[in-house]
Protein backbone atom coordinates (compact mmCIF):
# COMPACT_ATOMS: atom_id res chain seq x y z
CA UNK A 1 0.00 0.00 0.00
CA UNK A 2 1.33 3.41 -0.94
CA UNK A 3 0.78 5.09 2.42
CA UNK A 4 3.90 4.76 4.52
CA UNK A 5 1.78 5.49 7.58
CA UNK A 6 -0.54 2.57 6.98
CA UNK A 7 2.46 0.24 6.74
CA UNK A 8 4.03 1.40 10.01
CA UNK A 9 1.38 2.73 12.37
CA UNK A 10 1.17 -0.63 14.15
CA UNK A 11 4.91 -1.23 14.37
CA UNK A 12 5.60 -2.49 17.89
CA UNK A 13 8.55 -3.82 19.86
CA UNK A 14 9.40 -6.64 19.50
CA UNK A 15 9.34 -5.59 15.86
CA UNK A 16 7.86 -8.18 13.51
CA UNK A 17 9.14 -7.57 10.02
CA UNK A 18 7.56 -10.06 7.66
CA UNK A 19 8.86 -8.37 4.52
CA UNK A 20 10.28 -10.99 2.12
CA UNK A 21 9.57 -13.62 4.71
CA UNK A 22 12.24 -12.57 7.20
CA UNK A 23 11.43 -12.46 10.90
CA UNK A 24 13.33 -9.65 12.63
CA UNK A 25 13.28 -9.26 16.42
CA UNK A 26 14.20 -5.78 17.66
CA UNK A 27 16.55 -5.51 20.60
CA UNK A 28 17.40 -9.21 20.27
CA UNK A 29 19.73 -10.96 22.68
CA UNK A 30 23.34 -11.63 21.65
CA UNK A 31 23.72 -14.52 19.28
CA UNK A 32 26.71 -16.77 18.70
CA UNK A 33 25.22 -18.36 15.60
CA UNK A 34 26.78 -17.88 12.19
CA UNK A 35 25.85 -14.72 10.27
CA UNK A 36 22.46 -14.68 8.59
CA UNK A 37 22.08 -13.60 4.98
CA UNK A 38 19.11 -11.28 4.40
CA UNK A 39 17.97 -11.06 0.79
CA UNK A 40 15.82 -8.31 -0.70
CA UNK A 41 14.64 -7.40 -4.18
CA UNK A 42 14.32 -3.85 -5.49
CA UNK A 43 12.60 -3.12 -8.78
CA UNK A 44 13.21 0.41 -10.04
CA UNK A 45 9.98 1.37 -11.76
CA UNK A 46 7.71 4.26 -12.61
CA UNK A 47 4.45 4.77 -10.76
CA UNK A 48 1.84 7.52 -10.99
CA UNK A 49 1.67 9.30 -7.64
CA UNK A 50 -0.64 12.16 -6.63
CA UNK A 51 0.25 14.87 -4.12
CA UNK A 52 -0.94 18.50 -3.88
CA UNK A 53 -3.55 17.74 -6.60
CA UNK A 54 -0.75 16.93 -9.05
CA UNK A 55 -0.42 13.44 -10.52
CA UNK A 56 2.87 12.54 -12.16
CA UNK A 57 5.01 9.49 -12.89
CA UNK A 58 7.53 9.00 -10.10
CA UNK A 59 10.60 6.75 -10.00
CA UNK A 60 10.00 4.28 -7.17
CA UNK A 61 11.27 1.04 -5.70
CA UNK A 62 8.66 -1.72 -5.96
CA UNK A 63 6.04 0.95 -6.65
CA UNK A 64 6.36 2.36 -3.12
CA UNK A 65 6.87 6.00 -2.14
CA UNK A 66 8.87 6.23 0.06
CA UNK A 67 10.57 2.94 -0.71
CA UNK A 68 10.52 -0.21 1.45
CA UNK A 69 12.34 -0.36 4.76
CA UNK A 70 15.29 -2.71 4.99
CA UNK A 71 15.50 -4.23 8.47
CA UNK A 72 18.47 -6.41 9.41
CA UNK A 73 20.53 -7.37 12.44
CA UNK A 74 24.02 -6.28 13.37
CA UNK A 75 26.44 -8.76 11.80
CA UNK A 76 24.09 -9.87 9.00
CA UNK A 77 25.17 -10.40 5.43
CA UNK A 78 22.91 -8.40 3.11
CA UNK A 79 22.10 -9.01 -0.54
CA UNK A 80 19.86 -6.63 -2.45
CA UNK A 81 19.08 -7.45 -6.07
CA UNK A 82 18.31 -4.20 -7.88
CA UNK A 83 16.58 -4.53 -11.24
CA UNK A 84 16.38 -1.41 -13.37
CA UNK A 85 13.03 -1.32 -15.17
CA UNK A 86 13.20 2.32 -16.29
CA UNK A 87 14.80 3.76 -19.42
CA UNK A 88 17.63 5.53 -17.59
CA UNK A 89 20.64 4.48 -15.56
CA UNK A 90 20.47 4.12 -11.80
CA UNK A 91 22.44 3.12 -8.67
CA UNK A 92 21.59 2.62 -4.99
CA UNK A 93 23.71 3.81 -2.03
CA UNK A 94 23.42 2.34 1.47
CA UNK A 95 24.07 5.57 3.29
CA UNK A 96 26.23 5.12 6.38
CA UNK A 97 27.03 1.43 5.82
CA UNK A 98 30.82 1.31 6.02
CA UNK A 99 31.21 -1.28 3.26
CA UNK A 100 34.37 -2.79 4.75
CA UNK A 101 36.41 -3.96 1.74
CA UNK A 102 33.19 -4.02 -0.34
CA UNK A 103 33.32 -0.63 -2.03
CA UNK A 104 31.77 -2.27 -5.10
CA UNK A 105 28.48 -2.17 -3.16
CA UNK A 106 28.70 1.45 -2.02
CA UNK A 107 26.67 2.82 -4.92
CA UNK A 108 27.67 6.33 -6.07
CA UNK A 109 27.61 6.33 -9.86
CA UNK A 110 31.01 6.46 -11.58
CA UNK A 111 32.77 6.50 -8.20
CA UNK A 112 32.52 2.87 -7.07
CA UNK A 113 30.48 1.41 -9.90
CA UNK A 114 29.16 2.05 -13.36
CA UNK A 115 25.39 2.59 -13.29
CA UNK A 116 22.86 -0.21 -13.68
CA UNK A 117 21.60 0.11 -17.22
CA UNK A 118 17.97 -0.16 -18.26
CA UNK A 119 16.79 -3.76 -18.18
CA UNK A 120 19.81 -4.94 -16.16
CA UNK A 121 20.26 -6.10 -12.56
CA UNK A 122 23.00 -5.89 -9.96
CA UNK A 123 23.18 -7.60 -6.56
CA UNK A 124 24.65 -5.40 -3.84
CA UNK A 125 26.42 -7.67 -1.33
CA UNK A 126 27.85 -6.45 1.96
CA UNK A 127 28.07 -7.24 5.66
CA UNK A 128 26.77 -5.00 8.43
CA UNK A 129 29.85 -5.08 10.67
CA UNK A 130 29.82 -3.49 14.13
CA UNK A 131 26.97 -1.13 13.22
CA UNK A 132 23.54 -0.76 14.76
CA UNK A 133 20.78 1.84 14.57
CA UNK A 134 19.05 3.97 11.97
CA UNK A 135 20.46 4.70 8.52
CA UNK A 136 18.92 5.13 5.07
CA UNK A 137 19.33 4.00 1.50
CA UNK A 138 18.80 6.13 -1.60
CA UNK A 139 19.54 6.40 -5.30
CA UNK A 140 22.95 7.92 -6.00
CA UNK A 141 22.78 9.10 -9.59
CA UNK A 142 21.50 12.50 -10.73
CA UNK A 143 18.50 13.60 -8.64
CA UNK A 144 16.76 10.23 -8.49
CA UNK A 145 16.92 10.18 -4.70
CA UNK A 146 14.12 12.78 -4.71
CA UNK A 147 11.79 9.77 -4.64
CA UNK A 148 14.05 6.69 -4.45
CA UNK A 149 14.83 6.35 -0.75
CA UNK A 150 13.90 4.48 2.39
CA UNK A 151 14.90 3.52 5.91
CA UNK A 152 17.74 1.09 6.68
CA UNK A 153 17.33 -0.25 10.22
CA UNK A 154 19.99 -2.34 11.95
CA UNK A 155 18.74 -4.06 15.09
CA UNK A 156 21.45 -4.47 17.73
CA UNK A 157 22.74 -7.77 19.13
CA UNK A 158 22.84 -6.23 22.61
CA UNK A 159 20.04 -4.37 24.44
CA UNK A 160 19.77 -0.63 23.97
CA UNK A 161 22.03 1.36 26.32
CA UNK A 162 19.04 3.09 27.93
CA UNK A 163 16.62 1.52 30.38
CA UNK A 164 13.35 3.13 29.30
CA UNK A 165 10.90 0.47 28.04
CA UNK A 166 10.01 1.08 24.40
CA UNK A 167 6.39 0.60 23.38
CA UNK A 168 7.07 0.89 19.63
CA UNK A 169 9.66 1.99 17.13
CA UNK A 170 8.44 4.46 14.50
CA UNK A 171 10.43 5.27 11.34
CA UNK A 172 9.80 8.88 10.26
CA UNK A 173 11.38 9.73 6.91
CA UNK A 174 11.43 13.34 5.70
CA UNK A 175 11.44 14.11 1.99
CA UNK A 176 10.59 16.72 -0.63
CA UNK A 177 7.94 16.82 -3.34
CA UNK A 178 8.01 18.67 -6.66
CA UNK A 179 4.84 19.14 -8.68
CA UNK A 180 7.02 19.25 -11.80
CA UNK A 181 9.23 16.45 -13.04
CA UNK A 182 12.39 16.46 -10.91
CA UNK A 183 14.52 15.30 -13.84
CA UNK A 184 13.38 18.30 -15.88
CA UNK A 185 14.16 20.63 -12.95
CA UNK A 186 17.67 19.17 -12.73
CA UNK A 187 18.27 19.26 -16.49
CA UNK A 188 17.25 22.91 -16.81
CA UNK A 189 19.65 23.80 -14.00
CA UNK A 190 22.48 21.92 -15.74
CA UNK A 191 21.81 23.37 -19.18
CA UNK A 192 21.58 26.99 -18.07
CA UNK A 193 23.73 26.96 -14.94
CA UNK A 194 20.86 28.39 -12.96
CA UNK A 195 19.56 27.69 -9.49
CA UNK A 196 16.93 24.91 -9.71
CA UNK A 197 13.28 25.42 -8.85
CA UNK A 198 12.68 24.67 -5.19
CA UNK A 199 10.36 21.90 -4.02
CA UNK A 200 6.65 22.48 -3.58
CA UNK A 201 6.33 20.62 -0.28
CA UNK A 202 8.14 18.70 2.43
CA UNK A 203 6.82 15.29 3.34
CA UNK A 204 6.65 13.08 6.43
CA UNK A 205 6.71 9.44 5.32
CA UNK A 206 5.75 10.62 1.84
CA UNK A 207 2.78 12.68 3.06
CA UNK A 208 2.82 16.51 2.92
CA UNK A 209 0.08 17.24 5.46
CA UNK A 210 -2.77 19.75 5.70
CA UNK A 211 -0.78 22.99 5.31
CA UNK A 212 -0.49 22.25 1.58
CA UNK A 213 -3.26 22.35 -1.06
CA UNK A 214 -5.38 19.20 -1.43
CA UNK A 215 -3.34 17.44 1.24
CA UNK A 216 -5.58 17.01 4.26
CA UNK A 217 -6.07 13.33 3.41
CA UNK A 218 -2.31 12.91 2.84
CA UNK A 219 -1.31 13.42 6.45
CA UNK A 220 0.86 11.19 8.63
CA UNK A 221 -0.81 10.21 11.91
CA UNK A 222 0.91 8.19 14.63
CA UNK A 223 -1.26 6.71 17.38
CA UNK A 224 0.30 6.45 20.85
CA UNK A 225 -0.81 5.12 24.21
CA UNK A 226 -0.80 7.57 27.12
CA UNK A 227 2.16 7.08 29.41
CA UNK A 228 4.14 4.95 26.94
CA UNK A 229 7.52 5.78 25.42
CA UNK A 230 8.28 5.52 21.71
CA UNK A 231 11.53 5.41 19.76
CA UNK A 232 11.26 7.74 16.77
CA UNK A 233 13.75 6.94 14.00
CA UNK A 234 14.10 10.32 12.28
CA UNK A 235 15.65 10.26 8.79
CA UNK A 236 16.28 13.27 6.57
CA UNK A 237 16.02 12.03 2.99
CA UNK A 238 15.22 15.51 1.64
CA UNK A 239 17.13 16.46 -1.48
CA UNK A 240 18.30 19.96 -0.67
CA UNK A 241 17.33 21.04 2.85
CA UNK A 242 18.35 20.74 6.48
CA UNK A 243 15.28 20.44 8.69
CA UNK A 244 14.06 21.18 12.18
CA UNK A 245 11.61 18.70 13.72
CA UNK A 246 9.50 18.95 16.86
CA UNK A 247 6.27 17.76 18.47
CA UNK A 248 3.95 20.25 20.15
CA UNK A 249 4.11 20.16 23.98
CA UNK A 250 6.51 17.20 24.02
CA UNK A 251 10.18 16.87 24.89
CA UNK A 252 12.47 14.69 22.78
CA UNK A 253 15.41 12.75 24.23
CA UNK A 254 18.24 12.24 21.74
CA UNK A 255 19.87 8.79 22.08
CA UNK A 256 21.50 8.16 18.69
CA UNK A 257 22.80 9.93 15.58
CA UNK A 258 23.83 8.31 12.29
CA UNK A 259 23.48 4.83 13.86
CA UNK A 260 25.81 5.68 16.78
CA UNK A 261 24.72 6.00 20.40
CA UNK A 262 25.00 9.35 22.15
CA UNK A 263 24.88 10.57 25.70
CA UNK A 264 21.14 11.18 26.11
CA UNK A 265 19.90 14.76 26.37
CA UNK A 266 16.51 16.43 26.20
CA UNK A 267 15.53 19.01 23.61
CA UNK A 268 12.36 20.63 22.32
CA UNK A 269 13.42 20.09 18.69
CA UNK A 270 16.22 18.65 16.60
CA UNK A 271 18.15 19.78 13.53
CA UNK A 272 18.88 17.03 11.01
CA UNK A 273 20.68 17.52 7.71
CA UNK A 274 20.13 15.56 4.50
CA UNK A 275 21.64 12.11 4.94
CA UNK A 276 21.65 12.40 8.73
CA UNK A 277 19.53 10.36 11.13
CA UNK A 278 18.54 10.95 14.74
CA UNK A 279 16.82 8.55 17.15
CA UNK A 280 14.79 10.17 19.90
CA UNK A 281 12.61 8.93 22.74
CA UNK A 282 9.17 10.50 23.08
CA UNK A 283 6.91 9.81 26.05
CA UNK A 284 3.17 10.37 25.60
CA UNK A 285 2.84 12.22 28.91
CA UNK A 286 0.80 15.27 27.92
CA UNK A 287 -2.92 16.07 28.15
CA UNK A 288 -4.41 16.60 24.69
CA UNK A 289 -7.43 18.66 23.80
CA UNK A 290 -10.75 17.16 22.78
CA UNK A 291 -9.28 15.92 19.49
CA UNK A 292 -6.68 13.83 21.32
CA UNK A 293 -3.87 15.10 19.07
CA UNK A 294 -0.67 17.10 19.02
CA UNK A 295 1.02 18.40 15.90
CA UNK A 296 4.44 17.17 14.78
CA UNK A 297 6.18 19.32 12.22
CA UNK A 298 9.24 19.55 9.98
CA UNK A 299 10.41 22.90 8.68
CA UNK A 300 13.64 23.97 6.94
CA UNK A 301 16.72 25.40 8.59
CA UNK A 302 17.56 28.15 6.10
CA UNK A 303 21.05 29.66 5.81
CA UNK A 304 21.07 30.53 2.12
CA UNK A 305 20.22 33.73 0.26
CA UNK A 306 19.09 31.64 -2.71
CA UNK A 307 15.40 30.79 -3.16
CA UNK A 308 14.32 27.93 -0.90
CA UNK A 309 11.17 26.10 0.10
CA UNK A 310 10.12 27.88 3.31
CA UNK A 311 7.00 25.81 3.94
CA UNK A 312 6.35 23.24 6.67
CA UNK A 313 5.04 19.68 6.71
CA UNK A 314 2.88 18.62 9.64
CA UNK A 315 1.49 15.35 10.93
CA UNK A 316 -0.31 14.37 14.12
CA UNK A 317 0.46 12.46 17.28
CA UNK A 318 -2.89 10.95 18.27
CA UNK A 319 -3.41 9.70 21.81
CA UNK A 320 -5.34 6.46 21.96
CA UNK A 321 -8.83 6.90 23.36
CA UNK A 322 -12.28 8.27 22.56
CA UNK A 323 -12.28 11.92 21.56
CA UNK A 324 -15.27 14.06 20.61
CA UNK A 325 -13.56 16.56 18.33
CA UNK A 326 -12.13 16.26 14.84
CA UNK A 327 -8.44 16.89 14.29
CA UNK A 328 -7.88 20.56 13.53
CA UNK A 329 -5.00 22.96 13.00
CA UNK A 330 -4.37 25.77 15.49
CA UNK A 331 -5.63 29.28 14.82
CA UNK A 332 -2.29 30.32 13.32
CA UNK A 333 -0.97 27.10 11.74
CA UNK A 334 2.18 28.85 10.53
CA UNK A 335 3.36 29.79 14.03
CA UNK A 336 6.34 27.46 14.41
CA UNK A 337 6.62 28.04 18.15
CA UNK A 338 3.31 26.20 18.59
CA UNK A 339 5.08 23.06 17.35
CA UNK A 340 8.18 23.47 19.55
CA UNK A 341 10.14 24.61 16.49
CA UNK A 342 12.70 27.42 16.28
CA UNK A 343 12.55 30.04 13.56
CA UNK A 344 13.74 28.86 10.15
CA UNK A 345 16.84 31.06 10.36
CA UNK A 346 17.72 30.22 13.97
CA UNK A 347 21.41 29.38 13.62
CA UNK A 348 21.87 29.83 17.38
CA UNK A 349 19.46 26.96 18.08
CA UNK A 350 21.07 24.73 15.45
CA UNK A 351 24.51 25.43 16.91
CA UNK A 352 23.41 24.76 20.49
CA UNK A 353 21.76 21.51 19.45
CA UNK A 354 24.83 20.24 17.59
CA UNK A 355 27.12 21.25 20.46
CA UNK A 356 25.15 19.03 22.85
CA UNK A 357 25.90 15.90 20.85
CA UNK A 358 28.44 13.62 22.54
CA UNK A 359 29.46 10.01 21.94
CA UNK A 360 28.14 7.62 24.57
CA UNK A 361 31.74 6.56 25.38
CA UNK A 362 30.79 3.61 27.58
CA UNK A 363 32.75 0.42 28.24
CA UNK A 364 30.52 -1.39 25.77
CA UNK A 365 30.48 1.43 23.21
CA UNK A 366 33.81 3.30 23.55
CA UNK A 367 34.76 6.47 21.72
CA UNK A 368 37.89 5.56 19.74
CA UNK A 369 38.74 9.03 18.50
CA UNK A 370 42.33 9.34 17.21
CA UNK A 371 44.26 11.41 19.73
CA UNK A 372 46.98 12.15 17.19
CA UNK A 373 46.89 12.61 13.44
CA UNK A 374 49.17 11.65 10.56
CA UNK A 375 47.72 13.99 7.95
CA UNK A 376 45.52 17.07 7.96
CA UNK A 377 43.72 18.31 4.85
CA UNK A 378 42.11 21.75 5.00
CA UNK A 379 39.30 21.83 2.43
CA UNK A 380 37.42 24.98 1.50
CA UNK A 381 33.71 24.60 0.71
CA UNK A 382 32.74 27.19 -1.89
CA UNK A 383 29.96 28.16 -4.21
CA UNK A 384 31.29 29.74 -7.40
CA UNK A 385 30.37 31.50 -10.61
CA UNK A 386 31.73 30.33 -13.94
CA UNK A 387 32.00 32.77 -16.81
CA UNK A 388 29.42 31.78 -19.40
CA UNK A 389 31.08 29.70 -22.16
CA UNK A 390 30.82 31.00 -25.70
CA UNK A 391 27.67 30.15 -27.62
CA UNK A 392 25.79 29.16 -24.46
CA UNK A 393 22.93 30.78 -22.57
CA UNK A 394 23.59 31.10 -18.84
CA UNK A 395 20.90 32.05 -16.33
CA UNK A 396 22.91 32.18 -13.13
CA UNK A 397 23.80 35.38 -11.31
CA UNK A 398 25.08 38.12 -13.66
CA UNK A 399 24.51 35.88 -16.66
CA UNK A 400 27.01 33.26 -15.46
CA UNK A 401 26.80 29.63 -14.33
CA UNK A 402 26.54 28.48 -10.71
CA UNK A 403 29.35 26.07 -9.84
CA UNK A 404 30.71 24.71 -6.55
CA UNK A 405 34.11 23.47 -5.47
CA UNK A 406 36.38 22.05 -2.77
CA UNK A 407 39.75 23.82 -2.62
CA UNK A 408 38.70 25.49 -5.86
CA UNK A 409 38.41 22.10 -7.59
CA UNK A 410 34.98 21.49 -9.11
CA UNK A 411 34.53 17.73 -9.24
CA UNK A 412 33.80 16.05 -12.58
CA UNK A 413 32.60 12.46 -12.60
CA UNK A 414 34.55 10.38 -15.14
CA UNK A 415 33.01 8.14 -17.77
CA UNK A 416 33.97 4.94 -15.92
CA UNK A 417 34.10 3.79 -12.30
CA UNK A 418 37.02 5.25 -10.36
CA UNK A 419 37.20 2.19 -8.09
CA UNK A 420 37.35 -0.14 -11.08
CA UNK A 421 40.06 1.92 -12.78
CA UNK A 422 42.05 2.03 -9.53
CA UNK A 423 41.67 -1.71 -8.96
CA UNK A 424 42.81 -2.48 -12.52
CA UNK A 425 45.54 0.20 -12.42
CA UNK A 426 44.05 1.87 -15.48
CA UNK A 427 43.91 5.40 -14.13
CA UNK A 428 45.02 7.48 -17.11
CA UNK A 429 42.23 9.77 -18.22
CA UNK A 430 40.01 8.75 -15.29
CA UNK A 431 41.44 10.58 -12.27
CA UNK A 432 44.61 12.08 -10.84
CA UNK A 433 46.05 11.79 -7.33
CA UNK A 434 46.89 15.44 -6.74
CA UNK A 435 43.93 16.90 -4.89
CA UNK A 436 45.38 19.87 -2.97
CA UNK A 437 45.60 19.19 0.78
CA UNK A 438 45.13 22.88 1.55
CA UNK A 439 43.89 25.97 -0.29
CA UNK A 440 46.41 26.88 -2.97
CA UNK A 441 45.82 30.61 -2.49
CA UNK A 442 44.83 31.36 1.14
CA UNK A 443 42.47 34.28 1.75
CA UNK A 444 39.99 35.52 4.33
CA UNK A 445 37.60 32.64 3.65
CA UNK A 446 34.57 33.87 5.59
CA UNK A 447 35.25 37.60 5.24
CA UNK A 448 35.79 37.99 1.52
CA UNK A 449 33.43 40.06 -0.62
CA UNK A 450 30.96 37.45 -1.93
CA UNK A 451 31.25 38.70 -5.51
CA UNK A 452 34.82 40.02 -5.66
CA UNK A 453 37.67 38.59 -7.68
CA UNK A 454 37.79 35.61 -10.01
CA UNK A 455 35.13 33.11 -8.96
CA UNK A 456 35.97 30.51 -11.64
CA UNK A 457 37.14 27.17 -10.20
CA UNK A 458 39.22 24.50 -11.90
CA UNK A 459 37.46 21.40 -13.24
CA UNK A 460 38.71 17.85 -12.88
CA UNK A 461 38.74 14.55 -11.02
CA UNK A 462 41.47 14.99 -8.44
CA UNK A 463 41.63 12.62 -5.47
CA UNK A 464 43.61 12.38 -2.23
CA UNK A 465 45.54 9.14 -1.68
CA UNK A 466 46.51 7.89 1.80
CA UNK A 467 48.14 4.69 3.09
CA UNK A 468 46.03 2.16 4.96
CA UNK A 469 45.70 3.08 8.64
CA UNK A 470 46.40 6.80 8.22
CA UNK A 471 44.96 8.87 11.06
CA UNK A 472 43.30 11.49 8.94
CA UNK A 473 41.89 14.89 9.78
CA UNK A 474 39.67 16.84 7.42
CA UNK A 475 39.02 20.48 8.24
CA UNK A 476 36.05 21.62 6.16
CA UNK A 477 36.23 25.40 5.88
CA UNK A 478 33.16 27.29 4.73
CA UNK A 479 33.54 30.45 2.65
CA UNK A 480 31.50 33.57 2.00
CA UNK A 481 31.87 33.38 -1.77
CA UNK A 482 28.37 34.05 -3.10
CA UNK A 483 26.85 33.11 0.24
CA UNK A 484 27.71 31.69 3.66
CA UNK A 485 25.72 28.52 4.08
CA UNK A 486 25.43 25.40 6.20
CA UNK A 487 26.75 22.42 4.21
CA UNK A 488 26.09 18.77 5.22
CA UNK A 489 29.25 16.93 4.13
CA UNK A 490 29.05 13.14 3.81
CA UNK A 491 32.12 10.88 3.84
CA UNK A 492 31.60 7.44 2.32
CA UNK A 493 33.19 4.29 3.70
CA UNK A 494 34.02 5.64 7.16
CA UNK A 495 32.51 7.09 10.30
CA UNK A 496 34.35 10.05 11.75
CA UNK A 497 34.53 12.07 14.96
CA UNK A 498 33.55 15.75 14.91
CA UNK A 499 36.40 16.98 17.13
CA UNK A 500 35.86 20.71 16.66
CA UNK A 501 33.86 23.41 14.92
CA UNK A 502 33.42 27.15 15.00
CA UNK A 503 32.55 30.30 13.11
CA UNK A 504 35.00 32.30 11.05
CA UNK A 505 38.30 30.93 9.77
CA UNK A 506 40.02 27.82 11.16
CA UNK A 507 43.27 28.68 12.96
CA UNK A 508 45.68 25.72 12.90
CA UNK A 509 47.71 27.16 15.78
CA UNK A 510 44.80 28.01 18.08
CA UNK A 511 41.75 25.85 17.36
CA UNK A 512 43.14 22.30 17.83
CA UNK A 513 43.84 23.13 21.46
CA UNK A 514 40.06 23.26 21.97
CA UNK A 515 39.29 19.96 20.24
CA UNK A 516 37.12 17.47 22.08
CA UNK A 517 39.26 14.30 22.09
CA UNK A 518 37.29 12.66 24.90
CA UNK A 519 33.72 12.09 23.67
CA UNK A 520 33.17 13.90 20.35
CA UNK A 521 30.10 12.85 18.36
CA UNK A 522 30.72 10.12 15.81
CA UNK A 523 28.77 10.20 12.56
CA UNK A 524 28.97 9.95 8.76
CA UNK A 525 27.59 13.36 7.75
CA UNK A 526 28.64 16.63 9.38
CA UNK A 527 26.97 20.03 9.21
CA UNK A 528 29.57 22.68 8.41
CA UNK A 529 28.45 25.83 10.29
CA UNK A 530 27.25 28.69 8.15
CA UNK A 531 30.29 30.94 7.79
CA UNK A 532 32.47 28.56 9.80
CA UNK A 533 34.39 25.29 9.87
CA UNK A 534 34.29 21.77 11.25
CA UNK A 535 37.17 19.36 11.90
CA UNK A 536 36.67 15.58 11.73
CA UNK A 537 39.09 12.76 12.52
CA UNK A 538 39.07 9.09 11.62
CA UNK A 539 41.35 6.18 10.90
CA UNK A 540 41.43 5.43 7.18
CA UNK A 541 41.19 1.65 7.64
CA UNK A 542 38.81 0.76 4.80
CA UNK A 543 40.68 0.16 1.53
CA UNK A 544 39.06 1.48 -1.63
CA UNK A 545 37.77 4.66 -3.25
CA UNK A 546 35.45 6.85 -1.18
CA UNK A 547 33.31 9.80 -2.21
CA UNK A 548 33.21 13.02 -0.14
CA UNK A 549 30.43 15.44 -1.06
CA UNK A 550 27.83 17.93 0.04
CA UNK A 551 24.52 16.18 0.65
CA UNK A 552 22.60 19.13 -0.75
CA UNK A 553 22.11 17.48 -4.14
CA UNK A 554 22.15 20.77 -6.02
CA UNK A 555 25.65 21.49 -4.69
CA UNK A 556 26.93 18.03 -5.62
CA UNK A 557 25.55 18.63 -9.12
CA UNK A 558 27.59 21.83 -9.23
CA UNK A 559 30.79 19.97 -8.27
CA UNK A 560 30.96 20.33 -4.47
CA UNK A 561 32.72 16.99 -4.04
CA UNK A 562 35.99 15.13 -4.04
CA UNK A 563 37.16 11.66 -3.09
CA UNK A 564 40.01 9.80 -1.47
CA UNK A 565 41.71 6.47 -1.95
CA UNK A 566 42.75 4.29 0.98
CA UNK A 567 45.51 2.02 -0.28
CA UNK A 568 45.59 -1.67 0.54
CA UNK A 569 47.22 -2.64 3.82
CA UNK A 570 49.96 -5.26 4.20
CA UNK A 571 47.64 -8.12 5.19
CA UNK A 572 45.05 -9.88 3.00
CA UNK A 573 42.26 -8.75 5.35
CA UNK A 574 43.26 -5.14 4.62
CA UNK A 575 42.74 -5.26 0.86
CA UNK A 576 39.82 -4.51 -1.44
CA UNK A 577 37.90 -7.65 -2.31
CA UNK A 578 37.74 -8.59 -6.02
CA UNK A 579 34.84 -7.11 -7.98
CA UNK A 580 31.67 -9.23 -8.24
CA UNK A 581 30.93 -11.00 -11.52
CA UNK A 582 27.76 -8.98 -12.13
CA UNK A 583 29.38 -5.56 -11.61
CA UNK A 584 27.79 -3.22 -14.19
CA UNK A 585 29.95 -2.00 -17.05
CA UNK A 586 30.03 1.52 -18.44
Amino acid sequence: MESFYLRYRSLMVPLLCAWVGVLILAGASPSTSSPTTRRFEFNIEWKNVTRLCHTKPLITVNGEYPGPTIAVHEGDNVEVKVTNSIAENTTIHWHGIRQLRTGWADGPGYITQCPIRSGKSYVYKFTVTDQRGTLLWHAHLSWQRASVYGAFIIHPRMPYPFSTPIQAEVPIVFGEWWNNDVGAVENESIIYGSGPNVSDAYTINGLPGPLYPCSKKDTFIQTVEPGKTYLLRLINAALNDELFFGVANHTLTVVEIDALYTKPFKTKAIMVGPGQTTNVLLTADQHPDASGTFIMAATPYITTIFPSDNSSSVGFLRYKGRWNKKIALPGNPYDLTAYNLPAMVDTAFATQFLNKLRSLDSVQFPCNVPKEMDKRAVITISLNLQDCPKHQICKGYQGKRFIASMNNQSFVRPSMSILESYYQNLTKGVYTSNFPEKPQHPYNYTGVDPFAGNLNPEFGTKLLVVPYGTRLEFVFQGTSILNVENHPIHVHGHNFFVVGSGFGNFDAKRDPANYNLVDPPERNTVAIPSGGWAAVRFKADNPGVWFVHCHLEVHTSWGLATGFIVENGPHPSQTVLPPPDDLPSC
